[in-house]
């Protein structure tokens, strides 16, 4: 009852009338003073708040429709995740958009259950997370703006580790729509409530990428080293590995001015130390190319370029193509014609 009056913002004198209860009653309930034992209390207060019989312990058969959609739900969170993870995000966003739709549908018609709320947030967040993926840079403020979504509902549930996840994946998306200010301030936060090291270690990443963007080197400097010292204690993941903090190392040092610094660090590349994203090999690529045209390796950089191009095209991945272009800019022409060529063609079937 207090999760319902925390979603619908209203106070316990506002539920006892929706309910004939005095006020004094309800914060008995609430407390645990009073019970409601019998079925029947029970199936009426579940008919005035549309709340699913199972949720105040009643079994009933129109239920099942409920418990199999939220099953049903929870499963395509999950193999939408694998999908995303393993280099397909479009098909990952063609199963969340109908489970979101369903979700958004049943909460607009006032059904607030706990579980419902609990998965639409998740449900959001890993679309904006696949579309962030397979949009092009002026589109990507779509992704930000769905797992933005998922911060109005997770706050219901004062849960540090949900809110961390959240505020996590929707900084990174408002990165990457270069609203980098935003970014940095979500991943501060994310970090600081992060229930422990596993859920740092996913923040501290993604707060140093945003950090380096920022041009912040006090910022970038000190989450490096935080982010290092938890290589040993924590279990390496597609984001947290050597491999992938070489990448962001490299970007931040040269993003905040320590080219030398970068150049140095290019040729170091540490091994992975797990499976790997297929989209995070594109991504060091872009990276390592920067670095060697800074350094004046142009044949290092045609190799490098030319292999995130194939791959970008394969992994349907247009930002990282738009980096390509980025990087080639007038001094690698036929790398930037290759990568505008394959660029127009996902745009071509995006818009089919």
């Amino acid at each position: 009852m207090r999760f319902y009056r925390r979603v619908h913002g209203i106070n316990q004198a506002s539920l006892g009338e929706l309910l004939g209860y005095d006020k004094t009653y309800i914060s008995a309930l609430e407390l645990g003073k009073r019970a409601l034992d019998d079925v029947s209390s029970r199936r009426r207060l579940c008919e005035a708040l549309q709340l699913p019989p199972h949720v105040l312990g009643i079994t009933d058969r129109s239920d099942t429709d409920h418990r199999a959609m939220v099953q049903f739900g929870e499963s395509t969170v999950r193999l939408a995740e694998i999908t995303r993870q393993s280099g397909h995000a479009s098909e990952a966003d063609a199963e969340l958009w109908p489970l979101v739709a369903r979700l958004e549908a049943r909460v607009e018609e006032g059904h607030t259950e706990r579980d419902v709320l609990y998965l639409l947030a998740r449900a959001r967040v890993g679309l904006g997370v696949a579309l962030g993926n397979v949009l092009p840079e002026e589109r990507l403020a779509t992704a930000a703006h769905w797992t933005a979504k998922s911060l109005d509902v997770v706050e219901y549930f004062q849960d540090p580790g949900m809110r961390s996840y959240a505020l996590r994946m929707h900084g990174n998306e408002l990165r990457k729509a270069n609203l980098r200010g935003a970014a940095v301030q979500r991943l501060c936060r994310a970090a600081a409530i992060a229930p422990d090291d596993t859920a740092r270690a996913a923040v501290l990443p993604l707060l140093a990428r945003a950090a380096g963007a920022l041009g912040n080197v006090h910022l970038f400097d000190r989450v490096m080293r935080q982010t290092e010292d938890l290589l040993s204690r924590v279990d390496h993941t597609s984001l947290f590995n050597s491999f992938s903090l070489h990448e962001i190392r490299l970007r931040g040092l040269v993003a905040t001015g320590r080219t030398d610094s970068a150049m140095r660090l290019v040729e170091h590349s540490p091994m992975a130390t797990t499976v790997m994203a297929p989209q995070w090999r594109v991504i060091e690529l872009v990276t390592v190319a920067h670095v060697q045209l800074l350094a004046d390796d142009h044949g290092g950089a045609v190799q490098s370029l030319d292999s995130a191009t194939r791959e970008a095209s394969v992994q349907r991945l247009p930002h990282q193509l738009q980096r390509i272009m980025r990087t080639a800019g007038a001094r690698l022409p036929a790398q930037h014609a290759a990568a505008a060529d394959a660029l127009n063609r996902i745009r071509k079937e995006m818009a089919a």
